[in-house]
């Protein structure tokens, strides 16, 4: 089962100027994405975002978009769910509570009339692979959460999809519990080779398991790549502050000398290694950002209002250029600690400034 899934995983998935919207309400607009084959890739968003939709919308629920969808270069943006081969796991896990697991998985077996003996094999195929032979004959109310999402999961890959769906698939388990399964379900779609999207609005979540992953707002996607690319680069200020602290500074970058300097709105400035000028934000992340008590042109003055032990590291909340900033410093014992109302400099590596002109 295992050799013939890896080879009905290797289907990539094409998104071409996908527009959707339920009555007057635009819900996904301008959706451009490709998707490679074997590649575990996750939509990210808040609440309302459009992810959810957009999953749905490939697995051909709800109303019928505008635009293209192709699975493994086969058109399917006008074919019923069935007919895409698609498997599709829920945030409910959706099972039958009068059937056994044994029945369950076999469900959509049974509903492609599979032949009997084919059926047990692939049923049993299905739960080795999810390590839940042993309760083959129980009734989901008596499984805990983790073994209905693993039954879930078995009964949607024994049907040897070509692309594996899943929507918030780990919200109903607790935070223990989610860090084991999404270990368990990479595992699994390592093993299987199975292109898979997985929606969730938990940026930790996407990030431990993604290749790459879109961030939606709005029903439009904000940037496309790996976890790092977006947290490093973000294109815009909504994915800065939506993925992880965000320190965000407005003001100018303009020309000094043979380089640049930042000047934010209360008129400090910093030197900066941004080619481009004019009026916009920088970007900072809180571990990027030392306090030292010296002054070079890459610090800017600040108070520190706030300090929390949170054992690997000391969190400082320190009032500079205006706003609040965060910064994370590594904790190492007999290190010194900046107590509230220190006045320190924040020193800035401009290499780690990332500067978005306005508009972005």
């Amino acid at each position: 089962m295992q050799n013939d899934m890896v080879q009905s995983g290797l289907a990539g998935i094409e998104i071409r100027d996908l527009h959707l919207s339920f009555g007057p309400t635009k819900v996904l607009t301008g959706v451009n994405l490709t998707i490679r084959p074997g590649e575990f890739f996750a939509f990210l968003g808040p609440s309302g975002s459009g992810k959810s939709t957009l999953l749905r919308a490939i697995a051909g629920f709800g109303p019928r978009p505008q635009g293209e969808i192709s699975i493994g270069g086969r058109d399917v943006a006008g074919l019923p769910p069935w007919q895409r081969d698609v498997g599709m796991v829920f945030q409910s896990y959706a099972l039958w509570p009068h059937m056994s697991v044994r029945e369950n998985v076999a469900f959509g077996l049974r509903e492609r009339k599979a032949a009997p003996a084919e059926i047990r094999r692939r049923v049993g195929d299905a739960l080795d692979l999810v390590g839940l032979s042993h309760l083959a004959d129980r009734m989901p109310n008596q499984l805990s959460g983790g073994q209905q999402q693993r039954i879930a999961l078995a009964r949607t890959v024994v049907i040897e999809p070509k692309v594996l769906l899943l929507d918030e698939p780990l919200s109903n388990l607790d935070a223990g519990l989610r860090v084991q399964m999404r270990r368990e379900l990479l595992a699994l779609q390592r093993k299987l080779g199975l292109t898979t999207i997985f929606v969730t609005h938990d940026q930790e979540e996407a990030n431990t398991t993604s290749d790459r992953m879109a961030v939606l707002d709005g029903g439009v996607i904000q940037q496309v790549g790996t976890p790092q690319e977006l947290y490093d680069n973000p294109v815009n200020l909504f994915v800065a502050r939506f993925l992880g602290t965000a320190n965000i500074l407005e003001g100018r970058v303009e020309r000094a000398g043979d380089g640049v300097r930042f000047v934010s709105l209360s008129g400090e400035a910093i030197q900066l290694s941004s080619a481009a000028t004019g009026t916009g934000a920088i970007v900072l992340r809180p571990q990027n950002i030392s306090l030292t008590a010296r002054s070079t042109p890459t610090t800017l003055p600040g108070t520190v209002r706030h300090c929390e032990f949170l054992g690997s590291q000391m969190r400082y909340l320190v009032e500079c250029a205006g706003t609040e900033m965060v910064v994370d410093k590594p904790h190492r014992s007999g290190d010194q600690v900046f107590l509230p109302e220190t006045q320190v400099k924040l020193d800035i590596n401009a290499a780690d400034a990332v500067f978005l002109a306005d508009g972005r």
